[in-house]
């Protein structure tokens, strides 16, 4: 599914082939920008006052500042990044901790099977736990060898490769692990809960 990539970059882009037949998703169109699309304006943020917090149904609830996240076991990976407006940019370089990272210094109670995503902008997004642990899902803080932008999510935002990215919330600044779902900002209002680019699960 992942193939290794000089440089110590995990190559994720052929992550499709797990979900279709083609790299480029049906109804996207692939683009060299990356434009900027978020729910309302960029929100302000302290790197003094930051901080990254874990909590729900786990044994260790935890809280990083930003510089003790950036600490954390990171990785980087190339991947494809697909918008539910219908654009994609492939190869895509983001750094970053990995969840499962997160997951394992938490220690999960038994019965979680899902996950809400909270950021600085009050906005959220939920994915099943199952899905939180397939290949790429990053807290990611660095973009194409810089810090990640704050308009695209700095300082730390999730990116999930396998999904419209409106499930990669900019501006984390908290999981929760849950027993039941919740859905998210964009859930509520009619978008996909599933949200996989290769069956155009836009909307549901």
């Amino acid at each position: 599914m992942t193939d290794s990539a000089a440089g110590g970059v995990t190559d994720l882009t052929g992550l499709y082939r797990e979900y279709g037949d083609s790299r480029l998703p049906p109804g996207q169109r692939k683009t060299d920008r990356f434009p900027v699309l978020s729910k309302g304006e960029t929100p302000a943020w302290d790197a003094n006052s930051f901080a990254f917090e874990v909590w729900g149904a786990v044994d260790e609830p935890l809280s990083f500042s930003l510089a003790e996240f950036r600490d954390l076991p990171a990785v980087t990976q190339r991947q494809d990044f697909h918008c539910v407006t219908g654009w994609s940019k492939f190869d895509c370089t983001f750094t970053g901790v990995e969840f499962a990272e997160i997951a394992e210094r938490a220690r999960l109670d038994d019965g979680v099977e899902h996950v809400l995503f909270h950021a600085l902008d009050g906005y959220t997004t939920n994915l099943s736990l199952d899905e939180c642990t397939e290949p790429g899902m990053l807290f990611a803080y660095g973009y194409d060898g810089g810090d990640l932008p704050a308009d695209h999510g700095g300082p730390i935002r999730a990116v999930t490769p396998h999904k419209y990215a409106y499930k990669g919330a900019k501006w984390v600044s908290g999981v929760e692990f849950c027993t039941e779902k919740e859905l998210g900002y964009w859930e509520k209002r009619g978008y996909s809960d599933t949200a996989n680019p290769w069956n155009e699960e836009r909307y549901s």
